[in-house]
């Protein structure tokens, strides 16, 4: 493990398995009790930035075999204090089309069978976290400022129902989160977030829109359509985490890190 401290994360998701945006990138394999998790690391600006590839650089692992808790662990190890994760989702929202962003601020759980938390009881403790806000504020200020900075059009809000996956949904299922509230509708960002603000780091997600889901879209859900969308509107993604990066403050000015139980 390194030694110097890594302030700055992004965690790439579907699509976006390659930190291109850093120089003089090493890789590291980080023991944590919930196992070991890869991380790239690299400057960007004179400062070091980690990269972890969500489902590996090859996409080998599907959303609900992630280790998510050996991740966010291994960032905290690092001293990561903020995180910006990216996100490939359907939508449910008409007025969220193919090819645009989201910063998201509310989420809707509809995961089945994954660990959301580091507190167990035993050692561990039992710890009720609040997540009334569950991304981190000052950093969705962050990715909002940087895409008006870069001129991509990125909607402020939108809620991501996070689904168990790594199936698609059904027509019913989109009719449902809709009629709920959702806008986007994905399958890692929980309990990704959830981890993130237990270990008590600064959160915050980019989605962007490569489909409208099941019954919306007129064809067949493929995640080759999705690779085509990522592919596409890729240098705008690249584009907007170059300006977010070179944003985010020096100090945190959120409450984000004020209240974690999580002991490293």
């Amino acid at each position: 493990m390194t030694q110097k401290k890594v302030r700055l994360a992004i965690i790439g998701g579907t699509g976006v398995y390659d930190p291109r945006i850093l120089e003089n990138i090493r890789e590291e394999v980080i023991t944590t009790p919930y196992g070991q998790a890869k991380v790239r690391i690299g400057t960007y600006a004179g400062e070091e930035v980690a990269f972890m590839a969500r489902h590996g650089v090859d996409h080998s692992v599907p959303p609900h075999l992630i280790n998510y808790r050996a991740n966010i662990y291994a960032l905290k190890m690092l001293g990561v204090e903020r995180v910006i994760a990216t996100t490939a989702v359907g939508s449910c929202n008409r007025n969220m089309k193919p090819g645009d962003f989201v910063v998201v601020d509310q989420f809707l759980d509809f995961t089945k069978g994954r660990v959301s938390t580091f507190f167990e009881g035993g050692e561990a403790g039992v710890v009720h976290t609040d997540v009334t806000e569950p991304y981190c504020p000052e950093l969705r200020k962050v990715l909002i400022a940087a895409a008006q900075e870069v001129g991509v059009h990125a909607h402020p809000t939108g809620t991501y129902v996070c689904t168990e996956g790594p199936r698609f949904e059904t027509a019913a299922e989109i009719r449902m989160y809709g009629q709920l509230g959702g806008d986007l509708v994905g399958m890692t960002n929980v309990p990704e977030c959830v981890l993130a603000r237990e270990a008590g780091i600064c959160y915050a997600t980019v989605s962007m829109v490569t489909n409208f889901g099941a019954g919306i879209s007129p064809n067949p859900l493929t995640h080759e359509e999705v690779l085509e969308v990522m592919a596409a509107n890729g240098e705008n993604l690249k584009k907007l985490l170059f300006a977010a990066l070179r944003q985010i403050p020096a100090g945190r000015g959120c409450a984000c890190g004020s209240n974690t139980a999580l002991k490293v």
